[in-house]
């Protein structure tokens, strides 16, 4: 089988002295590991690297690396490799250095495959909302048969209804390292709207107790006192008769 064939050279210098050193001549920093074989520090050239990945699988993309010596004597070993971890400069969005790592094509590697959701779910129609539990499937497969993307039609999903892990297709070679059972896409009811008419007054309705109610208990208290200053005045105005 054929893969992306990318050109690297062994590097001398270590450290990070020696990593300035390479980026001020144009090229990229990494180190070539895995298979319990000694790392190897090299250097690459930048846009020959991406050029050689795949638009759609990206760091799953297997490459084939030809690590040449820093002479220049034509010998050079060939070593099928995945990128297992780039560092990328925030500012100038390039490539700081990254990990090739060693793989057998018949030994399985662990990666991370994206889940799309396909079709239109029939409980969105009736007024539930989908929700997308995962993004990203974590798989085991042999390097060749590693997926570029998992889908998985959410069309037959009511309200209520949800797809879980073991209704993947995974494909020959495939596995999940996840749990079967776990969820991946539902269609969820939508939430219960407040009503405002609840939260406003009716016209008419008579005042719950400790509420409207308390302004009118306040406001009798003067009409009580009113009737006990007029029983009061009633018994002066008797006593001045005698």
């Amino acid at each position: 089988m054929d893969f992306a064939k990318v050109n690297v050279e062994v590097r001398n210098g270590i450290g990070k002295g020696g990593a300035r050193k390479v980026r001020a001549t144009g090229k990229v920093p990494g180190v070539v590991y895995g298979l319990k074989v000694e790392p190897i520090t090299v250097t690459f050239n930048e846009k020959e690297l991406l050029t050689s990945l795949d638009k759609e699988k990206r760091r799953n993309t297997v490459l084939e690396l030809s690590i040449s010596s820093p002479g220049g004597d034509g010998k050079s070993e060939k070593v099928t490799a995945m990128l297992r971890e780039a560092q990328i400069n925030p500012l100038s969005r390039r490539l700081v250095h990254v990990d090739f790592l060693r793989v057998d094509l018949d030994t399985e590697v662990h990666v991370t495959v994206p889940l799309v959701l396909t079709g239109k779910a029939i409980g969105t129609t009736n007024g539930g909302n989908l929700h997308q539990s995962l993004h990203v499937i974590p798989v085991a497969a042999k390097p060749a048969a590693i997926p570029t993307k998992l889908e998985v039609d959410v069309t037959p999903l009511e309200i209520g209804d949800a797809l879980h892990v073991s209704d993947l297709k995974l494909g020959e070679g495939v596995r999940a390292l996840l749990d079967p059972r776990d969820a991946i896409a539902s269609v969820v009811a939508p939430k219960a709207e407040k009503v405002e008419a609840e939260a406003a007054p009716v016209e008419g309705a008579v005042p719950a107790e400790g509420a409207a109610g308390a302004p009118a208990a306040a406001g009798a208290a003067p009409a009580a006192g009113a009737a006990a200053a007029k029983e009061g005045g009633g018994k002066e105005e008797k006593k001045g008769k005698k």
